[in-house]
């Protein structure tokens, strides 16, 4: 902290992050740890990537928007885990504010995709049961392309808008900050200025970015629900339904962690038990995706066989 330019006021300069623990030896075995889970990440997203990119059968909007997911998934545990572990190999943590500012615009940019992006293969999935005859018009590479631009465009007016609001907040000390990430309820608790227009935005942002999805997902899989029922077949059903499970178990996962973190305005103040939620959002549900997928889908399957085999996919 530096002094300021009224009278003895400090600006904090840097923030300290506590991240999981104090304990240098158990430092030691959780960089192991999120080491190898950053790297299974990392490496199964990239795996169901070049599986979509190199088999054909995979070329549809259901696997174009599962490869921005696998992108998303690696950016956001990249924005968070590489710090935490340089953190926790030199057993400190001091971050610049200019660089925990930033932190937190990337992660609210790429977590508030995937948000959006989630809707909308909740919508593909809707349009490709109940309108399959009209399936590959609604859903055409422009549409495709454009339904990822409006989510980024949201994201980032999201994100950007946290941002801004944060920065001009004064922060006068302490610095230390009960988190292993910068984010914003624990930024909160540090400001020594209003924080009641920061709350509003929060709401307001957990509104479109988290119940106003969930809203549109839950209708579009009420409809999907629907029209399975109708089918007659059982065999047909099971087909149907198997197509949506992957998509259901992630949204499910993502969904539940995030209602726990932002859905609590009630008290900003940091916990241990928002550092484990923290896990789950940063870590847990970025590494689970590409097994999610790869698990329960046979297509997937198969081509990550031949990817690993170098077999060439059927013609």
């Amino acid at each position: 902290m530096e002094p300021g330019a009224w009278g003895n006021k400090t600006v904090v300069t840097e923030f300290i992050l506590l991240g999981l623990t104090k304990n240098i030896e158990l430092q030691s075995i959780l960089f192991a740890i999120f080491l190898f889970a950053y790297v299974i990440t990392v490496g199964g997203n990239l795996s169901i990537l070049a599986a979509i990119f190199v088999e054909p059968k995979l070329h549809t909007p259901m696997y174009y928007f599962l490869g921005n997911l696998s992108l998303l998934d690696i950016g956001c545990i990249t924005v968070t885990i590489p710090p935490m572990l340089a953190c926790l190999l030199t057993h400190q943590c001091r971050v610049p504010y200019a660089a925990c500012i930033s932190q937190l615009f990337f992660f609210h940019l790429l977590a508030g995709v995937d948000c959006h992006l989630l809707t909308a293969m909740a919508y593909d999935r809707y349009l490709a049961i109940c309108q399959p005859l009209t399936y590959s018009i609604r859903m055409s590479r422009d549409v495709q392309g454009a339904l990822v631009a409006v989510c980024c465009s949201i994201s980032f007016i999201n994100a950007l808008t946290h941002t801004v609001a944060v920065s001009v907040l004064d922060f006068c000390g302490p610095n230390v900050v009960n988190h292993f990430y910068c984010d914003l309820p624990p930024l909160f608790q540090l400001s020594c200025s209003s924080i009641h227009l920061n709350g509003q935005l929060l709401f307001v942002g957990a509104t479109f970015m988290g119940v106003v999805p969930m809203v549109f997902i839950s209708v579009s899989y009420a409809h999907v629900a629907a029209a399975v029922l109708r089918i007659c077949s059982a065999e047909g059903r099971k087909k149907a339904f198997s197509t949506c499970g992957s998509h259901l178990t992630v949204v499910c996962i993502f969904y539940g962690t995030g209602f726990f973190s932002y859905m609590r305005l009630g008290s900003v103040s940091a916990s241990d038990k928002d550092k484990g939620i923290g896990i789950l959002n940063t870590v847990i549900s970025p590494m689970l995706n590409p097994l999610i997928y790869s698990l329960r889908n046979p297509d997937v399957q198969g081509a990550l066989k031949r990817l690993l085999t170098g077999k060439r996919p059927p013609e």
